[in-house]
């Protein structure tokens, strides 16, 4: 019986951040990713250090700890990572959907499944240059196809003026994609304190930038989690 490698299963708390925020979540994290995000917020699913604390749960095993966590009572879950493309989440997808729970999926674009035409929203992340690792197109293209009538947006943590180049690049390669964008914090870790006036002045930057620019496609939000909570994980 094949198994999902499972950093964590959290919730129900809210979405923080992207085109579902504030959404009611049930988070499921994968374990491993393709990529070392040098800012990563989330190293304890994708470092391999970390490996002996993910457990390697049957599709069912993880249903009935979603289904534990929302009292039985469908709700969005969010399959995130690391990287969950690199895992086959379809049994997951087919037992929640059957029994009324709706799915969105967090991926960098690296990786294509078959499962993505399932989800309730593929959100894409392409990781700019400030995380240290570069978008292959064609693999991004490829997740975009693989989601087939899945809704789709494209969410991107800008850092610096570099980032927003990006930005800019990417929503003219695919400027049918609903985008978003948040500023990146760099005070990543369970035990890293967040300064919230340094987080707003950040904020207020992006949105100073894109207004300034005269750029109205995207919208500008927050990390809704890092403002109510910090980087204090399973929340």
């Amino acid at each position: 019986m094949s198994r999902l490698r499972i950093a964590e299963i959290f919730g129900p708390t809210v979405q923080g951040e992207g085109a579902l925020i504030g959404q009611p979540t049930v988070f499921v994290r994968a374990g491993g990713c393709d990529y070392r995000c040098v800012w990563c917020d989330s190293l304890h699913a994708v470092d391999s250090q970390f490996r002996h604390d993910w457990a390697a749960l049957t599709p069912e095993a993880v249903m009935a700890r979603i289904r534990s966590l929302s009292g039985g009572r469908p709700l969005t879950v969010s399959i995130s990572g690391g990287n969950p493309a690199i895992q086959d989440f379809a049994p997951l997808i087919a037992l929640g959907r059957a029994e009324g729970y709706g799915f969105a999926c967090e991926t960098q674009g690296s990786i294509a499944q078959d499962w993505f035409a399932a989800l309730d929203m593929l959100v894409l992340s392409p990781k700019p240059p400030s995380s240290g690792e570069a978008t292959d197109w064609a693999r991004f293209d490829a997740c975009l196809a693989a989601a087939g009538a899945a809704p789709v947006v494209m969410k991107l943590v800008i850092f610096d003026a570099a980032d927003y180049a990006f930005a800019r690049a990417a929503h003219a390669r695919h400027p049918g994609l609903p985008l978003y964008l948040q500023p990146g914090n760099p005070e990543v870790g369970p035990e890293a304190p967040v300064d919230l006036e340094a987080a707003a002045a950040r904020l207020r930057g992006l949105i100073d930038t894109v207004t300034a620019d005269g750029w109205f496609a995207p919208r500008v939000l927050p990390q809704l989690h890092v403002w109510v909570w910090g980087n204090q994980r399973g929340v």
